[in-house]
């Protein structure tokens, strides 16, 4: 995510992807790969904490709060958020993420 490897991205990502973002909107494997390949996203900061992993079978449930920062379609922007993210381990024994979801922690001071 930080240097928008599309390549890296595009063996992570499964094509079955449905990603929920922080304003609530779905985004596909497509979208994604768009984004960080056409510089929509440009993350500087990615700083991860609490994070959380569940085994479940074959799949993995990774949540996480991180400090994100840089630019968005040439906006800036600092926040905190919650991921969720599924992974799934593919018939090659790959991991990809299938599943996510990204929410914004509130300052509550």
């Amino acid at each position: 995510m930080l240097t928008s490897d599309v390549v890296a991205l595009e063996s992570l990502i499964s094509p079955e992807l449905v990603f929920i973002n922080h304003l609530g909107q779905p985004m596909t494997r497509s979208d994604d790969l768009t984004a960080h390949r056409d510089g929509i996203v440009n993350i500087e900061v990615l700083t991860p904490c609490d994070q959380v992993i569940k085994i479940c079978g074959e799949n993995a449930i990774v949540f996480v709060k991180m400090r994100l920062a840089g630019q968005f379609a040439g906006r800036g922007f600092a926040q905190d958020l919650r991921f969720m993210r599924v992974w799934a381990i593919t018939s090659d024994w790959i991991w990809q993420v299938v599943a996510g979801q990204a929410t914004v922690v509130a300052d509550i001071n």
